[in-house]
């Protein structure tokens, strides 16, 4: 199987790590009704990145609950500095607002 975008086999497509390089992901915390707060991640655009498996892994690494809205990733729970931490192991360049 060779990939459409790149032209390499998919065993080393380089795609996806490209993809996430040059997102510029925003991490800010909300706060909610009765003071709850929320950590959003916004900014990845790139279709090639699936938010539902980043979702999966930020919510089982952060020990939180979490939804996709309108395109950015919110989870419960004041987890800033984790989510920059875990994303960062992953390949992304985030930064904190």
């Amino acid at each position: 199987m060779i990939c459409d975008t790149c032209g390499l086999p998919k065993e080393i497509c380089v795609c996806e790590d490209i993809a996430r390089e040059q997102q510029e992901i925003r991490i800010t915390t909300d706060s909610r009704r009765y003071g709850k707060k929320m950590t959003i991640v916004d900014g990845v655009t790139d279709t090639t990145i699936s938010l539902d498996k980043l979702l999966s892994t930020l919510k089982s690494k952060c020990a939180c609950g979490g939804t996709i809205k309108d395109g950015a990733i919110e989870l419960q729970g004041d987890h800033a500095k984790r989510v920059q931490v875990v994303l960062g192991e992953m390949g992304f360049k985030a930064r904190l607002d």
